[in-house]
């Protein structure tokens, strides 16, 4: 199992996010904020690596406007040496990396510009996986989106806007259960007309389910990678105390994350916490998992 958490570490006094206004972009300014942007996921990697942490999730915004027409420079060929150093540590120390588009990235939906706006956003992952030359098991994953009044539409919908991705994004998404609309079960249905792998999200489980127990969860989502795209990858996150059913936590909850492995005990998968101190609950998390032999 490799722990991990996305975007943001607290404790290195970076970002790999920093970005700019639209209103002031230039090709000049895109290439100065994505250099800084790769020196300090090369700072996070370097600190995960002295801690046991092989799991990351790079934040969208790593190239800023990459998708946008707005931009024109060829940031994959000019920062390519950049990337292929990245890719090359990531492989060395056997980390894993994944990503995960902001919500505006949506295959279902009934409007034609926010589909081409969501397939541009796609390609522009892909492409930055691919510039890094990391395998397959380097994932993109998704939500299934909108219901729009209708889930059986929705979810054909989804599928056909799905065929029409090029192979280079097939091969990387995977789709998410969520905490309101698209349940694990949803998610199997649409497995089956795409093949498209399922990132079990085990709080937005709690919130949404057709009352599998969460091993059973954990093995159906699991059969839906093949050996290419590497073993599952789980979120884990528990409920913010006095806020909106499916808030993530501040903190990881100890206790709670024991009894999950233990219910998971003798499964494979690794582990994203979409826990907002990040790395702090990381390195707990991994302590934990040592003491109980699952790391």
């Amino acid at each position: 199992m490799k722990i991990g958490y996305p975007c943001i570490n607290w404790s290195i006094g970076c970002t790999a996010n920093t970005t700019f206004r639209l209103a002031n972009y230039t090709d000049q300014l895109l290439l100065e904020k994505s250099i800084n942007n790769i020196g300090c996921l090369k700072k996070i990697l370097k600190y995960n690596l002295d801690h046991d942490i092989f799991l990351f999730r790079i934040g969208s915004d790593f190239i800023p406007f990459a998708s946008h027409e707005i931009c024109n420079v060829e940031w994959d060929l000019m920062l390519k040496e950049a990337f292929i150093d990245i890719g090359n540590f990531i492989k060395e120390h056997n980390m894993r990396i994944s990503m995960h588009p902001d919500q505006f990235v949506l295959l279902n939906s009934e409007k034609k510009d926010v589909l081409e706006n969501s397939i541009k956003e796609l390609v522009y992952h892909a492409k930055l996986l691919d510039v890094m030359d990391l395998d397959e098991t380097a994932k993109i994953q998704i939500h299934v989106g909108g219901v729009y009044d209708d889930k059986e539409k929705s979810i054909e919908r989804f599928v056909k806007n799905y065929k029409k991705l090029p192979e280079r994004v097939k091969a990387r998404l995977i789709i998410e259960n969520d905490d309101k609309s698209y349940s694990l079960k949803d998610c199997l249905e649409i497995h089956k007309k795409t093949k498209v792998p399922i990132i079990f999200d085990a709080f937005h489980h709690e919130c949404l389910n057709n009352e599998e127990p969460l091993a059973e969860a954990v093995k159906l989502a699991s059969k839906t990678w093949k050996k290419k795209d590497g073993i599952l990858i789980m979120d884990y996150s528990s409920q913010k105390m006095g806020e909106r059913k499916g808030a993530h936590a501040t903190n990881i909850d100890e206790q709670l994350f024991k009894k999950f492995l233990e219910e998971t005990k003798g499964l494979d998968f690794d582990l994203m916490l979409e826990i907002k101190d990040k790395e702090k609950s990381a390195l707990k998390a991994i302590s934990i998992a040592k003491s109980m032999k699952r790391l």
